[in-house]
């Protein structure tokens, strides 16, 4: 979310910035048009080029690009080491700093709410006393007031009539509300302006409706308080204001207004009367009045637009929305792609003949694999997780959206079918196990995560010293059956060995070393920028560190990151990146035999 939000703003400071570019070279054109353009910027704060993006996606090319799952035989101490989420935060070097770190997204939450409540706070005062000052007047039906209003109301194509309230308060006249204007007339302003100036006053308002710029200031005044940390929104909110009262100049004196009247009834106004506490509540003061008084006296409504800048804002605009949905669009065959066949992968075979569940109580922690022979499937005090990733064949750290209880909660599970099933065939019959026993449902996404780059640590290229060009000639198959105390496994060629401080490997590719090797590590996906191609043989050890953050049964901290660089001349470089990941949407304890 963190990301997300970080990308939001600085693609609505981006377009912010490229609308004052533009306001910039249309500076000598009509009010109205640069007002247009702030009002885009303002609305791009709540719409997000993600939701484009998406757009994008669903009608990208169907074509599905495989991803292809390295096939490295693992070695580890317990069968939960694939069970540890990816989602482990990025390494800190001290208790405190993690501490920090962990709280500082609840910290930032809590001062956005504040200063959003603070905001809103302070308006809902500003409002309830201009609704007060409202509800306290009295409704004008007649006199000379009331006239010019209709008549103006029919000269500017306001169909339904405007509501006209006499008040006793010092606020200027201003229009309130959205849907169902009323405006609000001081009653001392006939002492102080003749007919042709209320006149005047009574053709701004009347433009405000029009137009309406209350809707377009309450929408502003929401990203105000969404995004009140980013002085941006206020500077925005400022240039609103602005063009908005010059683009209702430019009508009053268009709809036949005396210039020096109208100048001189706006500043009347001013002598006697407060300004409009609210944006949402337009009234006739706002803006900086020396330069409206200026433009107003020099009768100066700006040029009207010329082709070629229509045509640079109708091609900015189909760029701003082309770009993101055609970025979608690329982009959808990588966020679709699953594997060569994902109707296969993930497709629920028969049920076995005869199954039995029973929850493992015994506390026992010792490491039992799995069976699979043929026709036979059965685990002995496992959690569930390990065996939805056996039955999803997932990559390390893919599993997401599972309760607590699939890593706590052992089982013993005895599976046997009435054929031989093997391979592919008897993981379809696992998925159709843990939907009929467990309830289990899931599908597969593609999300920003956190993620390592393996990448060379040397500025020459060179290798470390526990890293050498592979001297197996190929695979050969990892030993089998489970490690008797004290006994060190030979590491296969094609297989890798980690254990708590160590990683072992033979005749492994980089990215086999980066995707099935680091990944089990350090708890999330590890993506090979090397750029180094062949086999090679590693044996890299660091003194485990349990106490930091990062899978516990590998000891992450310090010392491993240490250890990459100095051992391997590789280094682990966190950052984010598109991951597939298997989500479980619903799952349920099992019910006993």
């Amino acid at each position: 979310m963190t990301a997300l939000l970080a990308d939001h703003l600085w693609q609505s400071t981006l377009v912010a910035a490229s609308v004052a570019l533009l306001t910039l070279a249309l500076r000598r054109n009509r009010a109205q048009v640069r007002y247009r353009l702030w009002l885009v910027a303002s609305a791009k704060f709540l719409v997000p080029f993600a939701a484009l993006v998406a757009v994008g996606s669903t009608i990208g090319w169907r074509a599905s690009v495989p991803i292809a799952t390295p096939q490295l035989a693992v070695v580890a101490n317990s069968w939960d080491a694939i069970g540890q989420p990816f989602s482990a935060p990025a390494f800190t070097s001290t208790t405190f700093t993690s501490a920090f770190a962990s709280a500082l997204p609840i910290l930032l939450v809590a001062a956005w709410l504040i200063g959003c409540a603070t905001i809103l706070l302070v308006w809902a005062v500003r409002w309830r006393r201009v609704a007060a000052a409202v509800r306290a007047a009295t409704p004008i039906r007649e006199g000379r007031e009331l006239d010019a209003l209709r008549r103006l109301e029919t000269a500017a194509g306001v169909t339904r009539p405007i509501a006209l309230v006499a008040s006793d308060t010092s606020l200027e006249p201003g229009v309130f509300g959205v849907w169902n204007p009323a405006l609000l007339w001081p009653r001392s302003i006939a002492g102080h302006l003749n007919d042709h100036q209320v006149e005047a006053i009574l053709a701004h308002e009347v433009t405000h409706v029009r137009r309406r710029d209350n809707l377009a200031a309450a929408l502003h005044m929401i990203v105000q308080a969404l995004f009140w940390f980013h002085p941006l929104v206020w500077w925005i909110g400022a240039r609103l204001v602005d063009e908005r009262e010059r683009a209702c100049d430019a009508e009053v004196v268009r709809l036949g207004s005396e210039p020096r009247v109208y100048a001189e009834s706006i500043l009347k106004t001013c002598q006697f009367y407060v300004e409009s506490p609210l944006a949402c509540v337009s009234g006739v003061t706002g803006s900086d009045l020396k330069k409206r008084i200026e433009q107003i006296m020099s009768n100066d409504a700006g040029v009207a637009m010329t082709m070629s800048k229509k045509l640079l804002l109708a091609a900015t605009a189909a760029l701003a929305i082309s770009l993101p949905i055609a970025a979608g669009a690329l982009n959808a065959p990588r966020v679709r792609a699953q594997s060569p066949s994902p109707a296969a992968k993930d497709a629920l075979g028969p049920a076995f003949a005869a199954v039995s569940v029973k929850t493992n109580s015994t506390g026992d922690r010792m490491f039992y694999p799995v069976t699979t022979e043929r026709g036979r499937f059965a685990v002995k005090n496992m959690s569930v997780r390990t065996v939805i990733i056996y039955a999803y064949d997932l990559p390390f750290g893919r599993l997401v959206g599972a309760p607590d209880w699939t890593r706590s909660d052992r089982f013993d599970i005895e599976a046997t079918a009435d054929g031989n099933a093997a391979g592919e065939d008897l993981r379809s019959m696992v998925r159709r196990l843990l939907a009929d026993r467990f309830n289990m449902v899931a599908h597969r996404e593609t999300r920003e995560q956190p993620i390592y780059a393996l990448v060379m640590a040397r500025s020459d290229g060179t290798l470390g010293p526990q890293i050498r060009t592979s001297a197996c000639t190929g695979k050969a198959p990892p030993p089998n059956g489970p490690l008797e105390p004290g006994r060190q496994p030979q590491v296969p060629c094609g297989g890798a060995q980690s254990r708590p401080g160590s990683l072992a490997g033979r005749w492994l590719t980089m990215d086999e070393v980066a995707d099935n090797g680091w990944s089990v590590i350090m708890g999330r996906p590890v993506r090979n920028r090397t750029g180094l191609d062949g086999h090679f043989d590693l044996d890299v050890s660091w003194t485990p560190d349990p106490g930091t953050a990062g899978p516990p049964l590998f000891g992450v901290g310090p010392a491993t990151f240490t250890a990459v660089e100095e051992q391997l001349g590789l280094r682990l470089v966190p950052e984010t990146g598109p991951v597939e990941v298997f989500v479980i949407d619903r799952m349920e304890k099992p019910l006993p035999n």
